[in-house]
């Protein structure tokens, strides 16, 4: 009996380990510390998404994270309109820029490429939320090494207590989120906190910028 006690204990442990494992991801931040980017761009992203406020929107909300985590990040805007003003007219032009041409005009340390992969309401039997998911990937723009990349989501759904008006209730709950949704963009506070997610500073996303008084200490 306390043989087999012993051996259910060991396993309880080891299954405890490995769970702690799966939580802590080890990425390897070996060519992040060498690069040490103080400066960052990012590219407008593209959008695989049937939504065409995407890029835009998600773009809107990408500086205050990378700001707050210690980073310089030039305005997205200007970044926009400097590459459309010499013929780079939609992301997926943009995203095709050469690292030396990058460098030469913007003078960056670093580039992110993010990818949307669904932005906009996703329906279910009688209910809907507004997702938005993205991938990023940061790269060295004076070596073109990968430095991270990361995925992230968020949803309106995540906070909504639920619904104790029953069926009735639902439904109408349902119809004034489509109505909201068609004179509005709900994706757009929703990529703000996947952006959060996605880019700022945390164990296992990007490390600290020299901004941060939490540089070099992660």
């Amino acid at each position: 009996m306390t043989t087999t006690i012993s051996r259910l204990f060991l396993v309880l442990i080891a299954l405890l380990l490995t769970a702690c494992a799966t939580q802590k991801p080890n990425y390897d931040y070996a060519a992040f510390r060498e690069s040490k980017p103080s400066s960052i761009l990012v590219l407008p992203p593209l959008n695989q998404s049937p939504d065409i406020r995407a890029t835009y929107s998600v773009l809107s909300t990408v500086t205050a994270p990378l700001a707050e985590s210690g980073y310089y990040v030039f305005p997205v805007a200007v970044v926009d309109q400097t590459f459309k003003e010499n013929g780079l007219d939609n992301p997926g032009e943009m995203h095709q820029a050469s690292l030396a041409k990058i460098s030469e005009i913007f003078g960056a340390d670093a580039v992110f490429y993010i990818t949307i992969e669904q932005y906009g309401n996703k329906y279910q039997v009688i209910d809907s939320s507004t997702v938005v998911s993205a991938s990023a990937k940061l790269v060295d723009v004076r070596t073109g090494k990968l430095l991270w990349q990361g995925r992230a989501s968020a949803s309106d759904a995540e906070n909504r207590q639920n619904n104790n008006g029953g069926l009735v209730g639902l439904l109408v709950t349902a119809l004034v989120r489509q109505v909201i949704g068609s004179v509005g963009d709900p994706g757009h506070q929703v990529s703000a906190m996947a952006n959060s997610r996605l880019l700022r500073a945390r164990a296992g996303g990007l490390l600290y910028g020299p901004r941060s008084p939490q540089y070099q200490k992660d």
